[in-house]
Parts: structure tokens; C-alpha cells; sequence
């Protein structure tokens, strides 16, 4: 038995048990109304998130399905097709890659592949065969000031402050990939140790699919997610004792990427609009249908779950902008045992997806069939994009923007639902139901983003918005890693709509019981009532806020 703290018995005994014993896993779907109500987003939820969709990895049999279900879906409410020659799926070309490398020799040291380190290259667009190594500094060390003439033709080995290791996985690589790294060969990223097991599974795939086209992101070099050990090794001792920018020796191992075609499909459908003029022009309402597929790693689905809250509740009970140190962090146990009382093992390696993006997908259906059921219909036509490959890098809203079925200039405003179904208190620093975060609302048009308040307020319950998020050059990114960037690029006016990350974020326990319905239902009127009165309004949204320079530049936050 192994030791659990107090707090992580409360929560074993409460709140995991309320949390399974609330809904069925398994949920029989019934038939849909017009109206937006809790019922019916779990009935499409628990059918969209379900195990036979295998995780809806882009470019899967699984994703295929769930595609087919969103175009019968936007059949039955009545929306007109939008695709490729007058179907609902407008297909996007994909690259599957397949990559091998060799074991990595340093002095008499042997580091393994799929054991030591695993390879993230699915933006990468070729493969390398050794190189120079130079340490590229802590990330955090704000005396740090690396240059591309640094990295140019290198393998960078990087590591982290204990501040910065201590913000999370993404976080660090996130600030990793950021660093003037384009020209190098390699980027060593010494994460693996630290990784849960689903994650630490994802970084041991071997296959994945991109883009075909090229797009904004595959400028990236192949990144190595390597043991301490190993990243150790490469630069001649701890990594916080290195001098950043040094030349530390040579990295031998060997990548070697082979690519085959491949392909995915988006679904497109339109309501019409009901003024003869403005039909002309479209509010874009989007999610994403993809999720990350299914894991190499086969974990215990409930003691995940387990440690994964009390981590998280550990996070939320730090004063403001502050991160559990390393020793808080493995001091985290689980009682398996206690969790055995409840339940039967449940081993799982399929990542449903049920909020991120299940909840944005159906919530989509269910605003296309509350329009299409309304008596008067918006004057402007209003056009529903379900975008494949969101997880890999915006693939399908990239391809949908650069070859749109309308015409570009015709969309007046782009609303993004990623994640809404959680946000609840035990979900994240202040959360409830009335929270909700808003991402990109007045960046290119301030009368987009007072509107979305206005409409907020007339509410039954209006929400509490967080725009924390939203904030220029914040860590974490979120402007830029959700499809509304890609319409954004353009200038076109956009507001991202979602209740935040949580502790099942890409892991196999995001699962349609932990879905909070009733405050679904609320975000999905809430962006329902803004399309209305977008569709409505007696002008287009004023974009007064500087456009990109270019759509092919970096998204910043």
C-alpha cells in the first residue's frame, strides 16, 4: 500500500466517488430539440466521446467516424453542405510520418530510443543524422540571451529553472520552442522523467500525421524529449552548472523520417440567412473534431485521475503566480487501494476528448439546430466549421482559411468553442458557474468584444469573464493554439470561447461523466445569443485594432 495524504483520502472518498457514481459511463443517445438544454449535449456528448471513435486522432479510422457523424448531424438539422462538390467534408491533405532513430552514444553511455528518449517531429521536415551539441542555457534564467547564431546547425540541449520546471510540461515546452531555434538541427528537451505516463506515451510515438501544405508551423527542428540523464550526458554535467551558448561535445545518434501521403476531411455546413442583401455574409461559428487518438501507453484510468486532481488541488491552494516545488510535486501519492473500494481496475489508453474538443463539437450541432429551428433566422448567413487537426497544429482551420468555400472577405466574425463543458470549482483557481474565459474578443475589433458583453448581460445568468488569458505574451499561449488564430491571421474579427484547462486535459480520463452540462448549455446559448445578434447587427464588426502583418507570420500572444 503506499502512503496517501489526507486531503487525497477526502477526495478518493468524495469527490471520485460522486464523480462516478453521477452518470452512467456508458449513455444511450436520444433524440434532439431545437432548444439548447443540458439533455441534449450529453446525449451527442457521450455518443461523440464515446471508445468505438478510438480518440478521434486526425487522420484515424476513429476520426473518420466522428466526421460522419457530424455531417449526419448537420443533415438532419437541415444545414446546406459546404465542402468539396456539394458534400458536408471538405478534404485536407495530410503527411503521415514515420520516423527511427538510433541509440545515442556519449563516452560509454548507451541512451536508448523509446526508453531514453522519444522524439516530437511532427512539424519537422527532415530528419538528422548527429551534430555539434551547445547547451542552450536554463529557460527561466533571465541572464540567459541565446541567438540564432548560438543554435544555427546545433543540437540544443536546454533545461529549465526549479520556477520554470515547476509551471508544467507544456509550459516548458511551449518556452523551449519559442527560443531562436529554427536553424538548428535538434532541440534536447530533458522533460521525459517528469512526464505522466500518458504523456510520456506520447512522446514514444513513433507515427504521426501533419500537414501536407506546409503551413505556419513546420518550421521546427526535431525534438528530442530526453531523460535528465541523457541531457546530463550531452553537456559534460548538471545542466545548472553549464554555461549557456558552450560547445559541449556531439551528439551521434541518428532520425531518419519517411512520409506518405495521406489525408482528413473538415465539415462545413451553412444556415442560410434570412435578409436577401446580408445573406451574402457569414458569422463562422467553429470547434475542432479531432482529439490526440490513442496512447502507447496503457495507464490505470482512476489512479491517473487520482494523483492528477490532487495535483491540481495543490496548485490552486498556492498564493497567486506561485508553482508547487518538485519535492511538493512527487510527494503526491495515491492510495490504490482506497481507490480499489470503488472500483475495479480500469486500465485505458484512449484519450476520448470529451471536453477538449468533444463539448465544443456538439455544442456547434446544437447551436446550428436551435438556429435552424427558429421561426426568423439570422439576416446573415451563419456558417458551422467542425476543423480536423486542431491537436496537430490547426491543420484543418489552417487549410479552411487559406481555401475557403465562401468567400473570405464574407466572414464578419469567427467564434471558436474549445473546451467548454468544465470550469468548475475543483477545476481550476476560481472557478464556478459562472466562469468563463474569453481569448481574442477586442484584439482586432473592440464593438466584437463589448458586444459579447453586452449579449453576456442579457443572460438568465450572465458570466464572470476571465480575461486573464488573454494577455499579451502570456505563458501559456492560448491565443495562438486554438483555431480562431487561424481566421485572425486575415483580420477577421474573432472571440474564443472556453471554461480553461484542467487535470484531465489530454489525458484518457477526459471522459463525457466529468462534463459540468448545465454550464455547457449556458456557454452554448451564451455563443448562440452572440451569433444572433452578430448575424442581426446593421453593420459589420468595426475592425479597428492593427491587422497581421501578414497571414504567414508567427501568431503571437
Amino acid at each position: 500500500m503506499r502512503v496517501v495524504s489526507a486531503a487525497l483520502a477526502a477526495l478518493v472518498g468524495s469527490a471520485a466517488l460522486v464523480d462516478a457514481q453521477q452518470l452512467p459511463v456508458k449513455r444511450a443517445a436520444k433524440p434532439t430539440r431545437p432548444a439548447i438544454t443540458a439533455e441534449d449535449l450529453m446525449s451527442r456528448l457521450y455518443a461523440y466521446a464515446d471508445d468505438s471513435l478510438a480518440g478521434r486522432g486526425a487522420g484515424s479510422v476513429g476520426h473518420d467516424k466522428a466526421t460522419a457523424m457530424l455531417a449526419g448531424w448537420a443533415k438532419q438539422i437541415g444545414l446546406k453542405p459546404m465542402g468539396d462538390s456539394g458534400t458536408y467534408f471538405q478534404s485536407v491533405p495530410l503527411t503521415r510520418r514515420t520516423w527511427e532513430a538510433s541509440p545515442v552514444v556519449v563516452g560509454d553511455r548507451t541512451f536508448a530510443y523509446l526508453k531514453d528518449y522519444g522524439l516530437f517531429a511532427q512539424w519537422v521536415p527532415k530528419g538528422f543524422n548527429g551534430g555539434d551539441v551547445v547547451f542552450g542555457g536554463l529557460i527561466g534564467d533571465t541572464s540567459v540571451h541565446l541567438t540564432a547564431d548560438h543554435t544555427k546547425g546545433k543540437v540544443v540541449v536546454f533545461g529549465y529553472t526549479p520556477e520554470m520546471a515547476a509551471k508544467g510540461l507544456q509550459v516548458q515546452f511551449t518556452s523551449a520552442l519559442s527560443r531562436p531555434v529554427t536553424g538548428a538541427l535538434a532541440v534536447v528537451l530533458p522533460m521525459l522523467d517528469d512526464a505522466p505516463a500518458a504523456v510520456r506515451g506520447y512522446f514514444m510515438q513513433a507515427e504521426s500525421v501533419s500537414s501536407a501544405s506546409g503551413g505556419v508551423t513546420m518550421s521546427l527542428p526535431p525534438v528530442v524529449v530526453a531523460s535528465q540523464a541523457m541531457a546530463e550526458a550531452l553537456v559534460g554535467g548538471p545542466l545548472a552548472a553549464a554555461k549557456w551558448g558552450s560547445a559541449t561535445g556531439r551528439y551521434t545518434g541518428k532520425v531518419e523520417l519517411r512520409e506518405s501521403p495521406a489525408s482528413s476531411r473538415n465539415v462545413v455546413a451553412v444556415l442560410e440567412g434570412s435578409d436577401p442583401t446580408l445573406k451574402g455574409q457569414y458569422v463562422a461559428i467553429g470547434a475542432h473534431s479531432d482529439h490526440v487518438g490513442v496512447q502507447r501507453v496503457v495507464v490505470d484510468h482512476d489512479s491517473l485521475r487520482a494523483h492528477n486532481l490532487e495535483l491540481e488541488r495543490l496548485k490552486m491552494g498556492l498564493s497567486e503566480g506561485a508553482s508547487p516545488t518538485p519535492a511538493q510535486i512527487a510527494a503526491v501519492k495515491v492510495n490504490v487501494d482506497s481507490l480499489r473500494i470503488i472500483r475495479r481496475p480500469r486500465l485505458d489508453s484512449i484519450s476520448n476528448g470529451a471536453d477538449d474538443d468533444g463539448s465544443g463539437s456538439v455544442a456547434v450541432a446544437e447551436i446550428a439546430e436551435a438556429l435552424a429551428g427558429a421561426k426568423v433566422k439570422p439576416k446573415r448567413s451563419v456558417l458551422f466549421v467542425w476543423h480536423m487537426g486542431e491537436e496537430i497544429g490547426l491543420v484543418g482551420s489552417d487549410w479552411y482559411t487559406r481555401y475557403p468555400t465562401v468567400a473570405r472577405d464574407s466572414i464578419v466574425a469567427q467564434l471558436n468553442l474549445d473546451m467548454v463543458g468544465r470550469g468548475r470549482v475543483g477545476d481550476l483557481k476560481g472557478g464556478g458557474p459562472s466562469y468563463l474565459q474569453l481569448v481574442g474578443s477586442r484584439r482586432l475589433s473592440t464593438e466584437l468584444g463589448d458586444l459579447v458583453e453586452t449579449v453576456n448581460k442579457m443572460q438568465k445568468q450572465p458570466f464572470s469573464f476571465d480575461y486573464t488569458f488573454d494577455a499579451a505574451g502570456h505563458p501559456e499561449n492560448i491565443y495562438c493554439r486554438s483555431d480562431h488564430a487561424s481566421y485572425a491571421r486575415y483580420g477577421i474579427p474573432v472571440t474564443f470561447f472556453t471554461t480553461g484547462l484542467h487535470a484531465d486535459y489530454h489525458q484518457v480520463t477526459d471522459e463525457a461523466q466529468f462534463i459540468d452540462y448545465p454550464k455547457m448549455a449556458a456557454v452554448t446559448q451564451l455563443v448562440h445569443d452572440v451569433a444572433v445578434a452578430v448575424g442581426n447587427a446593421d453593420h459589420q464588426m468595426r475592425v479597428d485594432k492593427p491587422k497581421p502583418a501578414s497571414p504567414t507570420a508567427a501568431c503571437k500572444q
